[in-house]
């Protein structure tokens, strides 16, 4: 088992191909991985943002505002619940049927899950069927985006040039910033174009219309770019191809473990600083949404400055070092949250600003932080169900659990759920260093 900056380990591993065959550049991969991750976050928050302006509203009128949202906010998590299920039979579909087939079926059943939810009745007129289909639409998404897995990002870290893979690996996550850039203007636009009844009625749809079109397009540019020859002579000789999952498991299983919890201080803090705060600010702050979308589109735009400034102190101080060195900010700046949130439009603004420059820093490079670990036959898919792991731990529940507990406890509990994070982070680079120092 290798550090977290080590390319992939040794063991069964083989030398560089960008030695040997320079026919895809890191460059080209980062473009597909760049393009990919942002239409999957542009859904997400799509979703996300509707979580707290529509579906309290349109799906859950019998139930209090608050009620309604926490509802919704368990609706949300239902993806990341099935997403390692998607991943698992998507891996079945590719060891049968080839990459394209799998890429294929995703595509088909993201996009009729994101566009059959424009289309769903309210519950006025359907009852809770309305609601059933909404949730049976999110199940369809998380599988898809389970099966879309196409092994770029693990192709990217191992061809990145040695000194400059913190700087790669941010590449695509920069997909979160601005997918949910382009979702909040879009919402911004039309909660503050259209008044409150016709956004209820007609207007919401227009995202998730929106949102099908990207996924389309952006899931057939993937297919042409990982289908070309160059790129599966690539994939196959790098073995990123789909491995046992009893093997996987019963190998390496705790390299998924370590991989999801050192970065679950990244992954709260994700929702906790765009879901989490909409709503708390939909229902107990006296500050106009749409201008609270404005502030937090700043707060993308500077997160996505952050990403690359993270890439440079990866490569000059190490991914471990400067994901634990965030964990510890992570965790000051949890406990600064409940008098920020609770300071009025300053405070709260100040919160969302701050916030999105330390997950730029840090979610920059949360991704992939520990796959390194895992064996090169085995890597493609335990780079899969990590990344569905981390996502269903750290991201999955937190608007749910954060509103509930702020509702019930007050907003230092949301301090206590992200502090949690830091030091879980904090546990699994340790453990991971002790593990790459016995290996």
């Amino acid at each position: 088992m290798h550090s977290i900056s080590a390319p992939f380990s040794a063991s069964g591993g083989r030398s560089s191909l960008r030695d040997e065959d320079p026919s895809v550049a890191p460059g080209d991969i980062a473009v597909g991985v760049v393009i990919g991750r942002a239409s999957e976050y542009f859904d997400f928050f799509v979703f996300g943002i509707a979580s707290v302006l529509v579906f309290p509203a349109v799906f859950f009128p019998f139930a209090s505002q608050l009620q309604g949202t926490l509802y919704a906010f368990a609706l949300l998590a239902l993806a990341f619940v099935v997403r390692p299920l998607g991943t698992v039979l998507g891996m079945w579909v590719q060891k049968r049927f080839g990459r394209s087939t799998k890429l294929t079926l995703a595509l088909f059943l993201l996009g009729s899950s994101t566009a059959g939810m424009a289309m769903l009745p309210s519950y006025a007129s359907a009852g809770a069927s309305a609601i059933a289909l909404l949730a049976l639409c999110r199940i369809g998404q998380g599988l898809a985006l389970g099966g879309s897995w196409d092994g770029l990002p693990s192709l990217l870290a191992m061809n990145a040039p040695e000194n400059r893979r913190g700087w790669y690996a941010m590449l695509g996550q920069l997909g979160a910033p601005l997918g949910f850039l382009v979702a909040s203007g879009l919402f911004a636009y039309l909660w503050s174009d259209v008044s409150r009844a016709d956004f209820l009625s007609w207007a919401w749809r227009y995202p998730f219309f929106a949102a099908f079109a990207i996924n389309v397009v952006a899931l057939f540019a993937r297919l042409r770019l990982v289908l070309t020859h160059e790129y599966e002579r690539e994939l196959e000789a790098r073995e990123l191809e789909p491995c046992d999952i009893g093997e996987l498991l019963g190998t390496q299983g705790g390299n998924i473990f370590i991989g999801a919890f050192a970065a679950l201080a990244s992954y709260a803090l994700f929702h906790l600083v765009t879901v989490f705060p909409l709503s708390w600010i939909m229902l107990y702050s006296q500050q106009e949404v749409g201008q609270f979308l404005l502030v937090q589109m700043a707060g993308a735009v500077l997160a996505a400055a952050a990403m690359p400034v993270s890439g440079l102190l990866a490569d000059r101080v190490g991914r471990r070092r400067l994901l634990g060195s965030l964990a510890v900010l992570i965790g000051l700046f949890s406990v600064c949250a409940p008098w920020l949130l609770d300071g009025g439009t300053l405070g709260q603004d100040t919160f969302i600003l701050l916030g999105f420059v330390l997950l730029g820093l840090s979610y920059g490079q949360a991704a992939g932080a520990v796959t390194s670990n895992f064996l090169p036959r085995l890597r493609y898919t335990g780079a899969a169900l990590t990344a569905d792991l981390a996502w269903l731990i750290g991201a999955a529940f937190a608007p749910l659990v954060a509103l509930g507990l702020s509702a019930r406890f007050g907003l230092g509990a949301v301090s206590l759920y992200l502090l949690s994070g830091a030091a879980c982070t904090l546990i699994a680079l340790r453990a991971n260093r002790v593990l790459a120092m016995k290996d």
